[in-house]
């Protein structure tokens, strides 16, 4: 049996800690988690956390990325599970919605993302991520002459903030699951605006 190596051994505590703090980020909150908290969840020493990361904020960041990486596979795949660029698009707006009722995600993404992070850090993270998922649909359906022309990455980036604010409207209602249908609807129907 071969040793692991240092990089080996320092990406199984990062992701061990990363995964410890998502848990407890998303469960509690990044005001009510400590760093001692994820350390512990994650069975390690709190000065593992600090040599893995600058702090609790560096930490949450990881997170957040981590948030958006995995809505951004699914958003992916979900879309390539259709048979047209128009139908990807709708299915994608959809997903993202329904993925705003995981309460981890809405924790972390919807409602502290933006006061931990800043608006700006924020935006930069989701350009790379959901953003671009969106951006890439769009340019696929305009190829395909479903979409109007114009300028596309502003009309991304204004349906993107439709859903991002559908997304909190699930995250403070009272019960997001019933809630999703029309919030869903309004979402398609303002989607289906940007046909030919």
């Amino acid at each position: 049996m071969s040793r692991r190596t240092q990089t080996e051994r320092s990406d199984t505590t990062t992701a061990l800690l990363t995964g410890a703090a998502q848990r407890l980020f998303g469960g509690n909150g990044y005001a009510a988690t400590s760093i001692d908290a994820v350390a512990a969840a994650a069975g390690v020493t709190k000065g593992a956390v600090y040599h893995h990361f600058d702090g609790k904020q560096a930490l949450f960041r990881a997170v957040f990325v981590g948030e958006l990486e995995e809505i951004a596979a699914t958003l992916e795949r979900v879309a390539f599970e259709e048979s047209d660029s128009w139908s990807a698009l709708r299915r994608g707006c959809r997903t993202f919605l329904e993925h705003c009722l995981d309460p981890g995600f809405r924790q972390i993404v919807l409602l502290d993302g933006p006061s931990v992070l800043g608006w700006e850090t924020v935006r930069e993270i989701e350009y790379g991520h959901t953003l671009r998922v969106l951006l890439d649909g769009m340019r696929l359906a305009h190829a395909e002459g479903l979409v109007a022309d114009g300028n596309l990455p502003a009309r991304a980036q204004l349906v993107f903030g439709a859903l991002c604010e559908g997304g909190m409207l699930l995250a403070r209602s009272a019960d997001p699951a019933a809630d999703l249908p029309e919030i869903a609807a309004e979402a398609d129907r303002l989607l289906s605006s940007l046909l030919v």
